[in-house]
């Protein structure tokens, strides 16, 4: 347990890569070998085991879903089938019709059993962007339904003074959100990088998948409380209060104490579902899967998630594959160094051409973000080239008309296999914003499922068949002047 303490316990700066491997030289050997009991093809990810708390199931409770229609119709079902809990942590909530028959679902529900309870976390200043908002869509639940609805919106510690009393709206959200996608109902919950709005619903093509395990549902429902413990509950009269188990706002106020307790919230919590699962681990035999639940809090000094695929990256041995996908190519340097120098891999990566990018055609500064993100990835490849490493990495473009691109994640292959034993899965773009700035989870998922590896072969193989290899339109496409002179300020905020 002391080297997952290692990892949260750190300074309010980066875990290197150095303290990482100082944990693994002096982590037991029964903890680096044999920690996939049943799976000695997968000894060289046996290093995930001192990283993150550990689900141990079968392959056949995981379902992966591929559309955004699809998507929202389980969302519904779900919603509607909830019998004790229903916790749904996302960006915001959208406006629109498809947004207020999720909220009359989520009504209808409440209304039909009483021992339901719904727990939502969203980010302050997207949901309350607007006279339409997140907030407004939700309140009338708020004020129907009592104790049995909690309605939290998380505020990011570094919007505070007088940047919070003049940053207008949409920029104040460059400072930091609460980017975390998880939807829980009952004793199942989707992972994600989907926000609950119109177009993650329809044209919007995201990642998501089902896990039915209480142990892990219970470990995201416990992590969703702690941070609405230190963000806004929202009241049947719209303000927003303290928590009840909390004393420090987060734009007043002594920033590095609210940092602090944040951290130890986080950190404790962390670390009890490690010492949990570890001894359920020991007594597991018929397991196939494995999922670690990894963390991202960059605003409150937690480095997890970032540590954890920086090492994978670094350890991909000879002859493995991976393939990366992410919304907005905007690597951390780690990362892209990472695989430069260190990464022994085949690797593939996924990124939406300017067509399918969100921002594309976006009004003022905004509009220039999709050139500002292949100005990136056009630096990147040239490094590559120099580095005489671009025989080993490949660029796509996905692209589908009338769709934007919003996936991320990754696949990892180990030599001479054909189907994906690892997957990325959640809602970081692996980007400086994710790193530092947003809350982020995703999971990592290890198999030796057949069936489970055909699934998430066929979701890479929708994303990849819509992309088209992309490195000469990287180099080649025009970037405007302006772009480039900005792009490497301000690259930390998008």
């Amino acid at each position: 347990m002391m080297y997952l303490r290692r990892l949260f316990t750190q300074e309010l700066s980066p875990v290197t890569q150095s303290d990482l491997l100082g944990c693994l030289q002096h982590a037991p050997q029964q903890l680096l070998c044999g920690g996939f009991t049943g799976a000695p093809t997968l000894d060289s990810l046996s290093w995930l085991h001192n990283l993150a708390p550990c689900f141990p199931l079968r392959g056949e409770q995981i379902q992966v879903i591929h559309e955004p229609h699809h998507f929202y119709q389980t969302l519904i079902q779900r919603i509607a089938q909830a019998k004790k809990r229903i916790v749904l942590a996302s960006l915001y909530l959208g406006t629109g019709q498809l947004e207020s028959s999720f909220v009359q679902t989520l009504r209808h529900s409440l209304k039909a059993e009483s021992s339901l309870r719904l727990n939502v976390l969203l980010d302050f200043t997207r949901g309350t962007r607007g006279v339409a908002n997140s907030k407004t869509m939700l309140l009338p639940l708020v004020r129907e339904f009592g104790e049995q609805v909690q309605f939290s919106l998380y505020h990011t510690p570094d919007l505070r003074g007088m940047t919070k009393r003049f940053a207008p709206p949409r920029w104040n959200e460059l400072f930091g959100l609460q980017h975390m996608k998880v939807y829980l109902f009952d004793d199942a919950v989707i992972i994600s990088g989907a926000n609950l709005s119109n177009d993650y619903f329809t044209n919007r093509q995201d990642r998501y998948i089902l896990i039915e395990d209480k142990p892990l549902a219970d470990f995201y429902a416990q992590l969703i409380e702690r941070v609405q413990e230190f963000s806004l509950a929202v009241g049947a009269d719209a303000a927003e209060r303290l928590h009840r188990n909390w004393r420090i706002l987060p734009y007043e106020g002594t920033k590095d104490q609210f940092i602090r307790l944040a951290k130890e919230r986080i950190t404790n919590f962390v670390q009890d579902a490690y010492q949990r699962q570890l001894q359920i681990r020991e007594q597991s035999s018929q397991a196939d899967t494995w999922v670690f639940p990894l963390l991202e809090m960059g605003q409150i000094g937690i480095h997890h998630d970032s540590v954890v695929t920086k090492q994978l990256l670094s350890k991909c041995i000879a002859g493995s594959r991976l393939k990366l996908a992410t919304g907005y190519f905007n690597l951390t340097q780690e990362y892209m160094d990472t695989i430069t120098h260190k990464c022994l891999a085949q690797c593939s990566i996924l990124m939406a051409h300017p067509n399918a990018n969100g921002f594309q055609g976006a009004k003022g500064p905004a509009g220039g973000i999709p050139a500002a993100y292949t100005l990136i990835a056009k630096s990147f490849y040239e490094t590559l080239v120099r580095r005489q490493q671009n025989h080993r990495v490949n660029f796509f473009e996905y692209e589908k008309p009338g769709w934007t691109y919003h996936a991320k994640g990754l696949w990892y292959y180990l030599p001479e296999a054909r189907l994906p034993n690892l997957t990325l899965i959640g809602s970081s773009n692996f980007g400086e914003r994710s790193v530092n700035r947003d809350l982020e989870t995703q999971v990592c998922l290890v198999t030796v499922n057949k069936e489970l590896s055909q699934r998430l072969q066929e979701e890479s193989d929708r994303l990849f068949d819509l992309s088209t290899t992309a490195e000469r339109q990287i180099v080649q496409r025009p970037i405007p002047r302006w772009v480039q002179a900005v792009v490497r300020i301000f690259r930390n905020f998008f």
